[in-house]
């Protein structure tokens, strides 16, 4: 049975999702506070984190950063429907995914099926060549990227969008092929999701993150990997 991590402050919301996740099988721990989730996730090693970004004590987006920095297990953020900022600022602080308040259950249970479906339904890689572009190469075989030789630290989403570029190199790919492709659902996303998460990439890959020349936009419609 799978395991979840919910970390969220408020105790009627944590309560009820938890019963709700839990009539749908999985095991779910609960933290009221950061420091407790921190500490919880430590014990417990669970499958999958929901973490609400506004706690009472550590910031949501250090406690998201904390557990990146340590697992690649998947987070998925839960933010007020209006804080776009914040929404944008999880992403890039390491979380896969996010769900807005009020949460529907139904939603929240897809939105981690999916999650789950990508770490433990990956098949091997079709091509183990590594495919280099600029001072990048990325080895499916391994499961790594390197940058002038030495390994990128990426989560497992971020792996899976480069392997995306890099298998449709110098062609547009546009924001629904890749949410379909890379997080596996076509309607439960936004763009948003896609635009943070190449955000995270270039910050990784990138030599100036603001000025990229690997994965350039194409505007109005997605990105694009310049082939070598």
């Amino acid at each position: 049975m799978e395991s979840l991590l919910f970390i969220e402050d408020d105790d009627g919301i944590r309560l009820a999702l938890s019963m709700a996740l839990e009539d749908e099988g999985y095991t779910v721990r609960q933290a009221p506070t950061g420091s407790d989730g921190l500490a919880e996730f430590d014990a417990s090693t669970p499958d999958l984190v929901l973490l609400d970004l506004r706690l009472p004590d550590i910031s949501g987006f250090d406690v998201c950063r904390a557990i990146r920095a340590k697992s690649i297990v998947p987070i998925i953020m839960i933010t007020a429907q209006t804080d776009t900022v914040d929404m944008v600022a999880g992403l890039e602080a390491g979380a896969d995914d996010y769900v807005t308040k009020p949460v529907v259950p139904k939603e929240l249970a897809a939105r981690i099926r999916a999650a789950l479906r990508r770490v433990h339904l990956q098949g091997p890689p079709t091509d183990s060549t590594p495919t280099t572009f600029g001072d990048v190469e990325v080895r499916r075989e391994q499961g790594i990227v390197l940058k002038a030789g030495r390994e990128v630290n990426l989560t497992k989403t971020e792996f899976r969008l480069i392997c995306e570029f890099a298998d449709h190199a110098g062609a547009v790919l546009s924001r629904d092929q890749l949410l379909e492709r890379v997080w596996g659902y076509e309607y439960l996303g936004d763009s948003r999701l896609v635009d943070a998460h190449v955000r995270r990439l270039r910050l990784k890959i990138e030599d100036h993150a603001d000025d990229p020349k690997l994965i350039v936009t194409a505007r109005g419609v997605g990105y694009r990997l310049l082939a070598s």
